[in-house]
Formats: structure tokens, sequence, C-alpha cells
């Protein structure tokens, strides 16, 4: 299959997962949803190992922790932010990785007190955060301020987990193995996170219903399935090419919005999406220019 083929189902999937997500979210809390995406994570890359014979053992535990922590961070309260926002603001806020990257490495420039800081990035993420501000203000009624925070947030540490990626890939370890520990933490977080939960609530842990079981085993595969098939994209592909396609997402979430959940965006949310968009790809262009091509150019999930 080729590369921009995979770049688009994968868009197509996320944007799926989000739907799946924001549903479940009237049964679940964000918690459960990440703990459950995990297990059905790791059925699926256990199964894949099992059949190809391949290992898990890793050389760089360490490393997977970090990214695993970061990355369910991110995770869980991208989902948090889906549950409680309008799919396409929830998802858009997610796609300010790109812009993130160019702030860390603005700000590495600066500690490091090495080259001059590219004037070019700086408008990016002033675009960037310009963006955000006309997707939040239209989007959101007062009450809902924290979570588009939370989005926010989800967006930095997924920018953070994208870094340890690439150090992991750098290290040798392929995306399988990246995508198993990524799930393996994902489970144990969230079960950890309703456990906690429990000792104030201790309603913490939903019953399950035929619908909601469905909806955590698509959130699951389809979170899985979108990721390997992103992570192979960006292996076989341009990274441009990918980084644009990558945009779909968003299209394919505001569609989503409005068939599914009847969500109308003002035309000022609308600009500041087109804004965030061409933000992220113009960063992307500037850091594939100033970094090694195996650099993290930013993805749906963490």
């Amino acid at each position: 299959m080729p590369a921009s083929l995979m770049m688009a189902l994968a868009t197509l999937l996320f944007a799926t997962m989000g739907v799946c997500v924001k549903l479940a979210s009237a049964e679940y809390s964000s918690g459960e949803i990440v703990m459950y995406r995990g297990l059905v994570g790791l059925v699926m890359v256990s199964g894949l190992v099992l059949a190809r014979g391949l290992s898990l053992r890793t050389a760089v535990p360490a490393m997977h922790f970090w990214r695993g922590l970061s990355g369910v961070a991110a995770l869980s309260l991208w989902f948090y932010a889906i549950g409680k926002l309008p799919l396409p603001t929830a998802m858009t806020l997610n796609y300010m990785s790109s812009v993130w990257m160019a702030l860390f490495l603005i700000g590495g420039s600066v500690l490091m007190g090495g080259r001059r800081v590219d004037g070019r990035l700086v408008a990016c993420v002033l675009a960037g955060f310009l963006g955000v501000a006309l997707v939040l203000r239209p989007s959101m009624h007062q009450e809902q301020a924290w979570y588009g925070l939370a989005g926010l947030l989800a967006g930095m540490l997924a920018a953070l987990a994208y870094l340890q990626v690439t150090a992991l890939g750098r290290a040798g370890e392929p995306e399988y193995r990246i995508v198993f520990y990524f799930s393996l933490g994902g489970a144990l977080a969230g079960a950890l996170v309703n456990v906690a939960q429990q000792w104030g609530q201790p309603q913490a842990w939903h019953g399950h219903s035929g619908r909601g079981l469905m909806l955590l085993l698509a959130v699951g595969l389809l979170a899985t399935a979108a990721q390997l098939l992103m992570t192979a994209a960006y292996r076989k592909g341009r990274t441009l090419v990918n980084a644009s396609l990558q945009y779909l997402g968003i299209v394919f979430s505001c569609l989503y919005g409005v068939w599914i959940f009847q969500e109308h965006l003002e035309p000022a949310a609308i600009l500041g999406m087109l804004l965030i968009v061409g933000a992220g790809l113009a960063a992307t262009l500037l850091r594939t220019r100033s970094l090694p091509s195996d650099s993290p150019q930013g993805t749906s999930e963490s």
C-alpha cells in the first residue's frame, strides 16, 4: 500500500476513533477508556508478535517508561477533551503538537545559546496560538475552559512523546515494540487512575452494556491499527506529504461532528483551524530542513 494511502487511512481511523471515544464518554470515564484502549492494543500487538515470532525484549526500558508516561498523559487528557468539547475542536487542539515542537526547538536554541532563533519558526508558533484562540473562543462555553486547556496540554505532551519516539527509533526499537509498551502503559495507568478514584467515588468502575463494550473495542482496534499505519507511512513515505495528509483528520472530524453530533463551526473557528494547519505545515517544513530526517513530525495519537 502506498505511504500516502496509509496516511489518509490512518487519519480516517483516528477520526473514527474520536467518534467512538465521544460516544463512550457517556458511559465511561476517560481513565477507563484509556485502560481498555491499552488492553485491546496489547492483545493486537501480542498476536502480531506471536504470529511473526518477534521479540518484546528491550534494552531500553527506561526510554519506554518516559515515552509511555508522556504519551499516556497526553492520551488521557485528549480523551477527556473529546468527551466534553465539540469533536473538531478537540481533534484540532491535538494537532497543535507540530507547533509545540517548533516552540521546543526555539526554547532549545535559546537555552543552549546556539544559533540564532529562526524568525519564521516564531511566526509559526504565534500563528498556531492565534488559531487556538479563534478555535476556542467561539466553540466553547465559559464553563468549558478547563476542557480546552486539557486539549491544549494534550497536544504539548504529545509533542514530548513524539520526541521520545524518535529517540527510541534511533535506539533501534521497532514500531511494534514501541506500540506494545505504550499500550501496556495505557492499560496500567488507566487502571491506577480508576483505583485511585475508588477512594472518593465508589462508582469509578462502570458496568458494561453491549453498546459500551463495542465502543471500547472499536476505540482500541481503530487506535492501534491507525498507529501502526501512520508509523509505517512515515517510515516509507515523504515527510512533508505525510505531514500534509495527516491534517485530513481535522476534515474528517468536522464531517463527523456535523453528521453525527450536529455540531456547527463558526467562521472564526474555521479560520482558526486553517491557521493551525498552516502553522503546523510550515513548522514541519522548517524542522525538516534543520533536523535529521528521522525527526518526528507529529501524529494524531500519542
